[in-house]
């Protein structure tokens, strides 16, 4: 695993290799979808949250720094951020962004860079 922005260190209740797919997901404001993927990788750890009809049926990419805690009994997983700061992030194409280093960058920039609200990690 990696640390920061694209590791999840900060995920209380998080065990390595737990299969999060499915897991309900709640902004700090309330729900918002379901882990559709998520992976481990170094340096790219990330859930895909399949938002429904909250955004239209939108997919977006979560860097693993943004979640706070994972309960796997519940199979729920809680970000530190605003359904308004996840519905404003970067368009996210699974076809062409899920590996894509750029991509990663924007996201990045977007969670550091105070296009939150206001809280960087």
């Amino acid at each position: 695993m990696s640390s920061g922005l694209w590791g999840y260190e900060g995920a209380g209740g998080y065990v390595a290799g737990s299969d999060l797919t499915g897991f309900r997901v709640e902004a700090t404001d309330g729900h918002i979808g379901k882990v559709d993927k998520h992976t481990e990788d170094v340096d790219a750890a990330h859930i895909v949250v399949d938002t429904g009809p909250w955004i239209f049926g939108r997919e977006v990419l979560l860097p693993a720094g943004t979640i706070t805690r994972v309960d796997t009994g519940e199979k729920t997983v809680w970000v530190g951020r605003t359904k308004e700061d996840i519905k404003n992030s970067p368009e996210f194409d699974k076809d062409k962004h899920t590996d894509d280093p750029e991509y990663r960058r924007q996201v990045s920039d977007y969670y550091t860079d105070g296009h939150t609200d206001g809280r960087q990690l």
